[in-house]
Parts: structure tokens; sequence; C-alpha cells
């Protein structure tokens, strides 16, 4: 049986997307033409039908997203694993009130898919954590998703 294709975010999701998280982002390689994935955490759900993601202006994913908008987010959450597919654009070339030199990235969701193989569950979430320091981390974090809630 094919899973149910939604054309935007259920609430249970939504609510996933109000502060920072693990996702991987697919996108088609501006060189290659190939696949390209990264993993990022800077996302916000800014409603049901939008996504926005904070990157270093100077990443792979930012050449990629100009030369082909067609993009796929990878959510674990809810004990399944979503693909959120859709369009996506840079929105602020520079992202304001952040130290690093970030874009801003909308995603006008086209669709999100439930994509867990039949008959299985996440029992456990992906955790990660940061590397350098704690104090600096937690900061910049609170200012990276202030300023996108802000944009």
């Amino acid at each position: 049986m094919a899973n149910q294709v939604e054309p935007s975010l259920i609430p249970a999701l939504f609510e996933e997307l109000q502060a920072e998280r693990f996702v991987t982002l697919a996108t088609v390689d501006h060189e290659t033409q190939g696949p390209n994935v990264s993993a990022i955490s800077w996302i916000l759900a800014k409603d049901e039908q939008t996504l926005l993601f904070a990157v270093d202006q100077r990443s792979r994913t930012i050449k990629n997203i100009k030369n082909n908008s067609l993009v796929v987010v990878n959510l674990i959450a809810n004990e399944s694993t979503y693909s959120i597919g859709g369009v996506a654009s840079v929105s602020l070339e520079s992202l304001p009130g952040v130290p690093l030199k970030l874009t801003l990235v909308q995603l006008a969701i086209k669709e999100v898919r439930d994509v867990m193989f039949y008959g299985s569950k996440i029992s456990t979430e992906p955790a990660y954590e940061k590397t350098y320091d704690k104090k600096a981390a937690d900061r910049l974090d609170r200012q990276v998703i202030e300023a996108m809630k802000e944009a």
C-alpha cells in the first residue's frame, strides 16, 4: 500500500519544526547534476506550507539551489521519517543579527510523504551535540532562530 501524500505539514510535524533540529537536505549538485545531501540544524516551519533554513553563504547548498530549486528535506519525527519536497529560493542573501555569514532559504512545500518502510517505526530519534563551546553554541543557535523568526 502506498503512503499518503500531504500537500503541507501535518500539525505534529509543524510543531516538531518550531525549534532547531537535525534534518538532512537533498539538492541537485550544480556541477555533477547528481544528488547532494547535507545535514542542517537551523530549520524552522514558518507555516504549514513554508520552511525556512539558514546555511553558510559559501556553502555548496546555496550554489545548488540557485542552479536547481527542487529540494527535499528528510525529517525523522513522530515515530517515522518524512520526505518534505518543494521549491527553494534564497530569501535573504545575508541573515541580519547573527555573527556568521548565513543565507536564509525559503522552501515552498509541495508535498510531504511518510517514507518509513512498511511495518516499522522509529524508536529513537537522532541526537547530536555541539563539539565547541556550549555557551557560545547556545547563544549562536538562539540568535539564528530568532533572526529566522523575524525575517
